[in-house]
């Protein structure tokens, strides 16, 4: 069974030598220490912690005698997964003390099962890692050894972890197993990735979700362990060991080793000492950073700064610590009695309160715009500190700006007396200027009027609506219209038109018309394509647009911002304005702007968003 994980018992302890080693000096004395992770792993459930739920369950099904033949134990690395797989192993197979007792929830520990179990060398508790062991053949090994009774076991529980790596015949050629395996047979499968799992195979297990271990559980978990180590270590320097280990016991405790291993023999770990291992900056940089920049003083920032990097801090890593801020004060400002959660350490609690106090939510949704976008260009960006710094730059000159929707209204209320205000079209439809600022747009919008049925427009539209793609393409862009004149349509095609297409576009007119199309070609120059006109329009539209006073006065309120597009929902699919009434004047290409005296028709322009 090369697949699985079977210890051979260890052999008798040897003498501890004491004569000289080869080379003449004395031998060291043998050591074997243990790591954390491994040194404190739960043996029973109620060591288990943060998943209060499964305890919960596991413990009512042992009592009930209503075990599942599979379990399937998802959750991220570090939670317990495999360590919950080996407690339900010695949960089925404990005979307690006197060798009499049956399955329960609270293994005994001493009977020679469990004993067997908790080191790893159990004939009947095999173990399987399948990112190494993915083939159908390996699943054929765990289907050949479950015809086998256990040997000294009650339950042969086979352990499979990254179950999520089986191929797909792996996994087919366990199904049948898996749904009626042998009574004497249990299945615990562990991943990380349970999406990848098929629903198949989920259907014949119990699942758990084993979920991330909160951070105040982390640091009183981790704080006991280092009084049982007897290490001095400050509730700081715990809880930024808690928060590093994002959720993932596992993680902790290797942290943990390491923050031991660093600090002096007999010396208290600080949280200095746990931000320098980590490569962090200190909880009191990143809100002095972000109060200068908030504050829209980049000198005060990039000092900050210089000092972080100075002392070995990671500047794009200062940036995630300001978006975890950003994200923190947000929850603060839409939540305050998260103040008194013991989830948030003190700073948090303090200071970060008193700043989601000050802030707005459209503040702080720009700085977590910008940031997040300012991550992703330090990740790319030759020089990490050199980006950090422009992001942080950017952000301390637009902090401190209006958001777009109270810049349009104090320009509307300094607006020279007559000038008409622009104002958000009613609810429905409507057009709008759309500027960019930094790269963050502006949109303002114009109210509209429905266009008009009736036209050659809409007999291109027609082709659209059937779904005809190609013919629409080539009646947009490569046929110029001589005559409209219903059933009869004159156009002059461009030299990439196909030949049939005159003939294509009779056919489709009349199956959804019903009435006989004749569609000729012409020499005449006809009118411009509609791809032209619609290019047209929207040149008018935009020069239009950049000469109301207030588009003019937002252009200048964001230095390098340009009108991206203007929105015009009178426009069709091809960009053209309505079409005029038959015998009418034709409409204008630019809607009328609101009176002066206009409300608002969907609320204050709030709804406006300038991102960077």
């Amino acid at each position: 069974m090369s697949g699985f994980i079977q210890d051979d018992p260890p052999p008798a302890a040897a003498p501890e030598p004491t004569g000289p080693g080869l080379f003449g000096d004395a031998l060291p004395p043998a050591t074997s220490y243990r790591v954390l992770a491994r040194k404190y792993r739960p043996t029973t459930l109620g060591d288990l912690i943060g998943q209060e739920a499964m305890v919960r369950t596991l413990r009512n099904a042992f009592a009930m005698g209503r075990v599942a033949h599979a379990f399937m134990l998802t959750g991220v690395r570090g939670v317990g997964k495999t360590t919950t797989a080996r407690i339900i192993a010695r949960a089925l197979n404990c005979i307690g003390p006197d060798g009499k007792g049956g399955p329960t929830a609270e293994p005994c520990g001493v009977c020679a099962n469990c004993l067997a179990i908790l080191a790893d060398r159990h004939p009947d508790v095999l173990e399987m890692d399948a990112a190494s062991r993915t083939g159908v053949e390996d699943a054929r090994e765990i289907i050949e050894a479950t015809r086998f009774r256990p040997m000294q076991a009650r339950a042969k529980v086979f352990i499979i972890d990254e179950v999520h790596m089986l191929s797909r015949n792996a996994f087919n050629a366990l199904l049948k197993t898996l749904e009626e395996p042998p009574p004497h047979v249990k299945f615990v499968f562990a991943t990380t990735e349970i999406r990848k799992v098929p629903v198949t195979v989920l259907s014949r297990c119990q699942r758990f979700d084993l979920r991330r271990v909160s951070i105040a559980e982390l640091a009183a978990h981790f704080a006991r362990i280092a009084g049982q180590e007897g290490v001095a270590i400050d509730a700081e320097a715990v809880a930024l060991i808690a928060r590093a280990a994002d959720g993932s016991v596992r993680d902790g405790l290797s942290l943990l080793d390491q923050a031991i291993a660093q600090a002096a023999p007999g010396a208290a770990i600080d949280a200095t000492a746990v931000t320098d291992m980590l490569g962090l900056s200190d909880r009191a940089v990143v809100f002095d950073l972000f109060e200068a920049v908030m504050a829209g003083r980049p000198a005060d920032a990039l000092a900050v700064t210089d000092r972080a990097y100075e002392r070995g801090a990671d500047l794009g890593v200062m940036l995630q610590d300001l978006l975890e801020l950003v994200h923190t004060l947000t929850r603060l400002k839409v939540a305050p009695t998260l103040r008194d959660s013991a989830e948030l350490p003190e700073a948090e609690r303090g200071r970060g309160a008193a700043l989601a106090e000050r802030l707005s939510l459209a503040a702080l949704g720009r700085a977590w715009q910008m940031l997040l976008k300012g991550v992703g260009e330090v990740e790319a960006a030759p020089d990490r500190r050199a980006a950090a710094e422009m992001v942080l730059i950017r952000l301390s000159y637009v902090a401190d700006l209006p958001p777009p929707g109270e810049l349009v209204r104090r320009l509307t209320e300094a607006a020279p007396a007559g000038t008409p205000p622009l104002a958000l079209p009613a609810a429905g439809g409507g057009g709008g200027v759309r500027a960019v600022a930094n790269g963050g747009p502006v949109t303002v919008a114009l109210p509209v009027e429905a266009p008009r049925p009736g036209t050659f427009r809409e007999t291109v539209a027609l082709v659209a609506a059937r779904r005809e793609p190609m013919l629409h393409a080539h009646l947009v862009h490569s046929v110029h219209l001589v005559r409209f004149a219903p059933p009869v349509i004159e156009l002059r095609p461009e030299p990439d038109a196909p030949r049939h297409l005159a003939a294509e576009f009779a056919k489709l007119l009349g199956e959804a018309t019903g009435v006989r199309w004749t569609i000729a070609f012409a020499t005449a120059a006809g009118e411009p394509t509609l791809a032209e006109q619609g290019e047209a329009a929207d040149a008018a539209r935009r020069f239009a647009a950049a000469g109301h006073p207030l588009v003019r006065a937002i252009l200048e309120a964001f230095p390098g911002a340009r009108i991206e597009a203007v929105h015009d929902a009178s426009a069709d699919a091809y960009g053209l304005p309505a079409a005029p009434p038959v015998g009418g004047e034709a409409e204008p290409d630019m809607p009328e702007f609101a009176p002066v005296d206009a409300e608002f028709a969907d609320g204050p322009p709030e709804d406006l968003e300038l991102t960077q």
